[in-house]
């Protein structure tokens, strides 16, 4: 069991990884951002506020996880979780509508909204409650006993922090690759469908959840 534990935590830091592949959840933005501005550090000033962006989305999702788990058993709470990861993956998959109303030069407030609202159009929040949800289960039936509060809520800001500090190291070193040695030219040669990708990850996540 508490090898099942260790898997959790070290999964919630890969999905993070995941998360920092994708073009659209930051790291283009900073490339771009960098190559404006013709300077690296341009490029790790964006970094700080992108991952805080998504670290409040995918925080906002655990924490309403663990709200609605103190109403209702987690047995029970993995199905609407389920219906919604599913609902969304269909909807990326048949829309991908973006946040278009950042331009390049915004402070560090704005890119951390940005960074929010990209993160929570993505589903990027959705993707995590599997992992989370499948952890505190374990926890719980590891102790045999319901988790209080005052466990839940620490557990819910460490799941949070190591997700993004997964996405932030994935997107920091792939920004600095394409802007030091790729160049925003390889996209047009490698580019690949990220939202059917996207889109196929999310309807797994609803799967995996189904079956906690």
């Amino acid at each position: 069991m508490t090898d099942n534990i260790t898997i959790s935590w070290m999964a919630l830091v890969a999905l993070g990884a995941f998360h920092g592949v994708n073009p659209g959840m930051g790291w283009l933005f900073a490339v771009a951002l960098g190559m404006q501005e013709r300077r690296r550090s341009a490029v790790w000033t964006a970094l700080l506020p992108l991952g805080a962006g998504h670290a409040l989305a995918v925080g906002a999702a655990v924490i309403l996880a663990v709200a609605a788990g103190a109403i209702m058993p987690l047995e029970v709470l993995r199905w609407p979780v389920a219906v919604i990861l599913i609902t969304f993956a269909i909807a990326r998959l048949i829309r991908h509508r973006h946040p278009r109303w950042a331009s390049m030069r915004v402070g560090m407030g704005r890119l951390t909204l940005w960074s929010f609202l990209m993160a929570s159009a993505h589903g990027a929040g959705l993707m995590v409650l599997p992992l989370f949800l499948g952890l505190t289960m374990a926890v719980t039936h590891h102790s045999h006993h319901a988790m209080p509060a005052t466990q839940s809520v620490p557990m819910a800001l460490l799941a949070t922090a190591l997700h993004a500090a997964g996405y932030l190291l994935v997107t920091g070193l792939v920004a600095v690759l394409v802007f030091e040695k790729l160049g925003l030219a390889m996209l047009r040669k490698t580019w690949f469908n990220l939202d059917f990708l996207w889109g196929i990850a999310l309807a797994g996540s609803g799967l995996l959840t189904m079956l906690l």
